[in-house]
């Protein structure tokens, strides 16, 4: 079995095409990468099964129904009784998949016709990730009987993806499998974690079959799991000559006294991010309520876009922060601007929140103050912000899938862009991107956010590529939920960071 968080490489459907073409070009039978598939298949099937029960196997036409067939037999081998059906003729498999299918000696059935009832496991082998069109006419009633099994209290277990969900995309097409596990093979597609993909795959088991890690460089696949091993080399390392200043200075934009608070949570999270020395922009008149609140963090505060531009003056100051709490409209978009265009080499500019939504509509005018100055952008959006900015901008359909709409964000305005969720996709403008695995529900609390760009803000005063911050601090803001455990407020997030921190060090 492979470790998804090691092999960190997404392939689309085409891509694993690809790679399975040039693995049986060197050598490698395609019947021989089908058994092994197969039986993969077929051990999942009797963990999940866990009694010697019946074995229901649903085959598509392609080549998933080919492993589902391998499964069949293997699995009767064992003493399993299994009942196969079939969505289409016998005669009309080709390939890898007709072999399969000859070589399994039970009955056959059409698909429709199949019991699922008292099934101890029913394997899903109707259709692969790579499915073209809507699940309609049989299929439909086949996956519908499939999934009234599974909310029954009935295990399914998914080939590939459970049919119906879109490999590239995690969409549904029509219609969806609710599996209760997947089985797949060589690398994750995009899909196994893009939602509602992610939740229809159950728990999902990634498997060698025999596809060499040789085969990726020709593919070079650009999109990623967020896991350590993808940013960790970027991070910085603390010596004897390290102090505040070169372990990084970073400036946090606050609002007005009646809504401090999340520039706080936000400053706070950037120092426990390693930041050397954060120091909080404050208007006047919430420079006393801010001043109460906090110790570490410096308050400087300031009067105006005037005001503002003498605190980015600061050169050290390599990180600034801008939105949270900020109070959105023309004043905010003033202050956004003269941080991206302020004049500091190396400098990264983090928005979200209130910034983000100042310029609503307005993306490509956004676009051109990040050009314009030159600095590193991030943009941290929950998927209403991310729609009230790039609303009737070119290119990017606010209806279309998560993965390609951050690219294509990130692409129009040069910045990296992090769109939030329980899938948080991390793109860059030259198409890399990085899926969240595995982030907590826990993380669903007001000022969760706002933490989060601290974090992106800290790494990067310390001289993290933005890209690289923004995956990194997405998998910290996870980790350190899931650390936290249940009755997680935002306040928590920053507190429990250091001991993730500790045990990424020690990996």
């Amino acid at each position: 079995m492979l470790d998804p968080l090691i092999c960190l490489e997404l392939l689309t459907p085409a891509e694993m095409g690809e790679a399975d073409r040039m693995t049986i070009a060197a050598g490698t039978p395609g019947s021989l990468l089908m058994e092994a598939a197969g039986l993969a298949v077929a051990d999942e099937a009797a963990r999940l099964a866990r009694t010697r029960g019946k074995i229901v196997v649903l085959c598509g036409p392609g080549a998933n129904g080919g492993d589902g067939f391998v499964a069949a037999r293997r699995l009767g081998e064992r003493g399993f009784p299994v009942t196969l059906g079939l969505l289409g003729s016998r005669e009309a498999l080709t390939g890898d998949a007709a072999v399969a299918a000859a070589r399994f000696a039970g009955a056959i059935l059409p698909a429709v016709a199949v019991d699922l009832g008292g099934a101890a496991c029913v394997i899903d082998a109707l259709f692969g990730a790579g499915l073209a069109r809507d699940i309609d006419g049989e299929a439909r009633a086949v996956v519908e009987r499939i999934n009234r099994h599974a909310r029954s209290g009935g295990r399914v277990l998914a080939v590939d993806t459970p049919s119906g969900v879109d490999g590239a995309t995690g969409s549904v097409r029509g219609v969806a499998v609710e599996a209760t596990a997947s089985v797949t093979f060589f690398r994750l597609k995009p899909g196994h974690l893009l939602e509602p993909g992610r939740s229809l795959c159950g728990a999902i088991r990634l498997i060698d079959i025999g596809i060499p890690a040789s085969v990726l460089p020709r593919i070079a696949p650009s999109a990623f799991v967020n896991s350590p091993c993808l940013w960790s080399d970027a991070l910085p390392r603390l010596d004897s000559r390290s102090h505040k200043y070169a372990r990084g200075a970073a400036l946090v934009l606050s609002g007005p006294a009646h809504q401090t608070g999340a520039a706080r949570l936000a400053a706070r999270a950037a120092l426990r991010a390693g930041a050397g020395i954060v120091t909080l922009a404050s208007p006047l008149d919430a420079v006393a309520v801010n001043a109460a609140h906090l110790t570490a963090v410096m308050v400087a505060p300031f009067s105006g876009a005037g005001g503002f531009d003498a605190l980015l003056a600061d050169v050290r100051r390599r990180a600034v922060a801008l939105g949270p709490g900020a109070g959105a409209g023309p004043e905010l978009r003033d202050l956004v601007a003269a941080a991206l265009t302020r004049p500091a080499q190396g400098r990264t500019v983090v928005m979200d929140a209130d910034a983000l939504t100042s310029f609503a509509g307005e993306a490509v005018e956004l676009a051109a103050l990040i050009g314009r100055g030159g600095h590193s952008a991030v943009m941290t959006p929950h998927e209403g912000e991310f729609a009230r900015l790039f609303a009737g901008a070119d290119g990017i359909d606010a209806g279309g899938d998560k993965l390609a709409r951050a690219r294509a964000a990130a692409q129009l305005t040069g910045a990296v862009v992090v769109l939030k969720g329980s899938d948080t996709v991390v793109a860059a403008p030259d198409g890399r991107a990085a899926i969240g695995w595995d982030l907590p529900p826990t993380l669903a609390t007001a000022g969760s956010g706002d933490v989060l760009t601290g974090f992106v803000t800290g790494l990067a005063a310390q001289g993290v590529p933005a890209f690289e911050a923004a995956a990194t601090a997405v998998w910290l803001h996870g980790a350190a939920a899931r650390v936290f455990g249940p009755g997680l407020v935002s306040e928590d997030l920053p507190e429990a960071l250091p001991g993730v921190l500790a045990a990424l060090r020690a990996q």
